[in-house]
């Protein structure tokens, strides 16, 4: 059974996005299980170079990525699928990849170039920039979906 774990840099601040995650989060876990973690962001302030930033932030995110875990960093540089295609890739994982897919999303200013290095993958959720808190909203929209489309189930239509 594909185990799914979201590492993400801060907590969701917009109540309406939090109820929106959290209604995700419980349908997904009809599916399989769900491992949520949040890491401390890095305050960004005047004279603090973007670059350290993202490295602290990185280093924390990948103290919590363990070794059996499938990385998929979230960048606008990654693979876009449609949501046909992302339930077939995460089929694809399902059966290839013994632990965790483990999803990843940066705080404002993204991930550390070792995040992006680490990672199995690089996923993409659209051309357009979201905000991060967005970003895992849709994610686990997208998610849902994909395991709805792999089950044949009528949510996709």
């Amino acid at each position: 059974m594909l185990k799914l774990k979201f590492i993400m840099v801060d907590k969701t601040r917009a109540p309406f996005l939090k109820e929106g995650e959290s209604f995700y989060l419980d349908r997904l876990r009809r599916y399989t299980q769900i491992e949520w973690v949040e890491v401390k962001p890095v305050r960004i302030t005047k004279g603090v170079q973007e670059e350290e930033v993202k490295n602290t932030e990185g280093r924390a995110i990948l103290q919590k990525v363990d070794a059996g875990d499938y990385l998929i960093a979230l960048d606008r540089s990654g693979d876009q699928y449609d949501s046909e295609g992302l339930s077939e890739w995460l089929k694809r994982l399902s059966i290839n990849v013994r632990g965790p897919v483990c999803f990843t999303i940066g705080g404002p200013i993204g991930l550390s170039k070792k995040v992006l290095e680490k990672a199995g993958s690089v996923l993409s959720l659209s051309k357009m920039t979201l905000t991060h808190e967005m970003s895992r909203l849709v994610l686990l929209e997208q998610t849902y979906r994909a395991l709805t489309i792999i089950q044949g189930e009528k949510y996709h239509k």
